[in-house]
C-alpha cells in the first residue's frame, strides 16, 4: 500500500514516539553456542489463547539474526534499578554476558535478578522497513515483585520519578 501523505521525517517519529512510556527487557538466546542479548522496549502481549508476544528487532542487530537461527528465547523484565544492565546490553562490540551468573530453561540463557522473564519460541517473523517482527509463543513465565524499569523520553525513569540515564540505543 502506497502511503497517503509526504514521507514522514524520521527524526520527528522517533521524538513523537518517545513520549508513550514502555517498559525495559532484554532478549537473549544462544545460538551455534554462542550467546547474544540486546535491550528492546518494542514488546508487546498479542494473544492470551494461545500466548503470543511481539518484538521488533532493527534487522542489522546480531541478536535479531540469532534469535531467527535459535527458534527459541528469552525476555527478561528489568527492575527500576537495572538501567546499567539495560546500557550494557545496548552497547555493540562487548560482552555483555561477562560476569552474570545466567540460569537456563530449556537451553534459552535468562538474566539473574530480573522482575520476570518468559521463555518463547518463534510463530512467525515478519519483515516490515528496517525491522523484524517476531510473534513468538511463551512456553514459560515467571513473576517476581518489585518495580520496573520505565523508559519515556530518551531517558530511563521509576514509577514516581527518574531512575539514571539511558545511553543511546533508542535515539
Amino acid at each position: 500500500m502506497e502511503p497517503s501523505s509526504p514521507s514522514l521525517d524520521s527524526r520527528q517519529f522517533r521524538q513523537t514516539m518517545g513520549r508513550f512510556a514502555t517498559g525495559v527487557a532484554i532478549v537473549s538466546c544462544q545460538a551455534d553456542g554462542e550467546l547474544h542479548g540486546m535491550t528492546v522496549n518494542s514488546l508487546t502481549s498479542v494473544s492470551l489463547e494461545p500466548p503470543l508476544v511481539l518484538v521488533c528487532f532493527n534487522r542489522s542487530a546480531r541478536t535479531e539474526a540469532a534469535v531467527r537461527a535459535a527458534g527459541r528465547f528469552g525476555i527478561s523484565f528489568l527492575r527500576e534499578e537495572q538501567g546499567e544492565l539495560s546500557n550494557r546490553f545496548a552497547r555493540r562490540g562487548e560482552d555483555h554476558f561477562a560476569g552474570l551468573e545466567l540460569r537456563y530453561e530449556g537451553g534459552v540463557p535468562l538474566l539473574p535478578g530480573t522482575l520476570g522473564y518468559l521463555v518463547c519460541e518463534t510463530v512467525e517473523t515478519y519483515v516490515q522497513g528496517d525491522h523484524s517482527i517476531v510473534v513468538a509463543q511463551v512456553v514459560r513465565a515467571a513473576a517476581e515483585a518489585g518495580r520496573p524499569l520505565l523508559f519515556f523520553g530518551g531517558k530511563y525513569h521509576a514509577l514516581g520519578g527518574p531512575a539514571g540515564s539511558a545511553e543511546y540505543w533508542y535515539w
